[in-house]
């Protein structure tokens, strides 16, 4: 069984149909957010309780659950096939910070990307974490676990995607590039960057030009900027 906690990733999930058992709320708390959840809940026929905060903490491992927790079967991952219409798709090579997770999540989908692709070993999973970092983000794009990036790579090739990967050895800025019609881009993790195997498999490497003396940036905040681009040119006319 899987937890949800926070307002957003809950009205997210009803919003989404999402097969909810029960939410919890915090006796005592109110307010227009939560009583738009209230009301999300009846319309979907999914029991609403009140229950002391205390029962919230213990559920969702913390205090910062705003008030209110949702209680639903285990979150499925998606098969990469599924994701093969999108224009956009975004893999990410070991990111370990599940707060980095959701913000890629989030970032990902409000520039347009039809899903993300992460690895099974050495990167963070889908958790609650990442859940409310996306602040809804999930329940709207479909997030693939391979067993390995390199093949996962080879098969959107052979679907027809163009790979970059942001690297800041990369020969090419980010900004003065022509993205594919069907473009993936890659994210190295934490510290790490790209590994040597899935550098070489992508097509093109793009960095970010710096201009302190610092030579990275956070992967979320990178993700932002390269993803945007890839929109802002997906937009023009």
């Amino acid at each position: 069984m899987s937890v949800l906690s926070g307002i957003h990733p809950v009205a997210e999930a009803l919003r989404a149909a999402r097969p909810l058992d029960r939410i919890l709320i915090a006796q005592g708390a109110g307010g227009p957010r939560l009583q738009e959840i209230i009301d999300l809940a009846r319309r979907a026929g999914v029991p609403v309780r009140f229950e002391p905060r205390s029962a919230l903490e213990r559920l969702a491992g913390s205090s910062a659950h705003q008030g209110i927790v949702a209680l639903g079967a285990a979150r499925q991952y998606a098969e990469i096939d599924s994701l093969l219409e999108s224009s956009l798709l975004v893999v990410l090579d070991g990111v370990e910070d599940p707060h980095n997770l959701g913000a890629i999540v989030r970032t990902a989908h409000a520039a347009g990307a039809g899903g993300i692709v992460i690895p099974e070993r050495r990167a963070a999973s889908v958790t609650d974490v990442v859940a409310k970092a996306a602040a809804g983000a999930l329940e709207h794009l479909p997030v693939a676990r391979v067993s390995n990036v390199n093949r996962a790579l080879e098969e959107l090739k052979r679907a027809g995607y163009w790979i970059y990967g942001l690297d800041e050895r990369g020969a090419e800025t980010y900004d003065r590039i022509d993205y594919a019609a069907r473009s993936v881009i890659v994210l190295g993790g934490e510290g790490k960057g790209l590994h040597e195997q899935v550098r070489k498999h992508c097509d093109l490497l793009v960095r970010i030009p710096m201009a302190g003396k610092i030579s990275s940036l956070n992967v979320s905040v990178a993700a932002g900027i390269v993803l945007f681009e890839w929109r802002k040119r997906a937009a023009a006319p």
